[in-house]
């Protein structure tokens, strides 16, 4: 007999794990006003599970402290970073079943909107030498929501795709 609770929160704690890797290995690029973060593809898994936003938001939060704590990022990214990921993976989630063919493109949506919007903002107004502006803002999140639009329109669409077409999907969150 599988215990279910077991096999959640054991996929919670590996999602975090694998985001705050994918995030660490590919440090350079995962932080700043000009990122990509790798680890943003497993954003849509939530289209697989709710237990995947838990997981997702974890990885982000150990991330953004492991960023304050190499002198990468700010203290205020735990706080916003962390909450765009969670408003974003709540989001995938409730776009689950909106398919075409049977993949859930709009799930990737949210991921680079909230973040371009959220992140953009705390670019804007925490990180950029010149103040808050509206050119500031617009380039900031254009420049976060392209990483994003890589990281979840391309990896993350991706890796939905794999799962659902090798059925990885039933096996690893069912």
């Amino acid at each position: 007999m599988r215990n279910t609770n077991v096999r959640k929160l054991t996929m919670c704690a590996m999602l975090a794990a694998i985001y705050v890797v994918l995030s660490l290995a590919f440090a350079p690029i995962s932080f700043g006003a000009v990122q990509f973060r790798v680890s943003e593809a497993l954003t849509l898994l939530p289209v697989f599970s709710p237990y995947a936003v838990i997981g997702v938001t974890v990885g982000c939060l150990i991330t953004n402290i492991a960023g304050v704590a190499m002198g990468i990022t700010m203290p205020m990214d735990i706080l916003f970073g962390t909450l765009a990921t969670l408003i974003a993976a709540v989001l995938t989630y409730l776009l689950r079943n909106v398919c075409i063919k049977g993949i859930p493109v709009l799930a990737a949506l949210p991921p680079v909107l909230v973040n371009a919007l959220v992140i953009g903002w705390e670019i804007t107004f925490f990180f950029l030498p010149e103040g808050a502006s509206l050119p500031g803002f617009i380039t900031s999140a254009v420049s976060v929501g392209t990483g994003e639009m890589v990281a979840c329109g391309v990896l993350g669409m991706l890796l939905v795709y794999t799962l659902k077409k090798t059925k990885l999907d039933k096996k690893l969150f069912e």
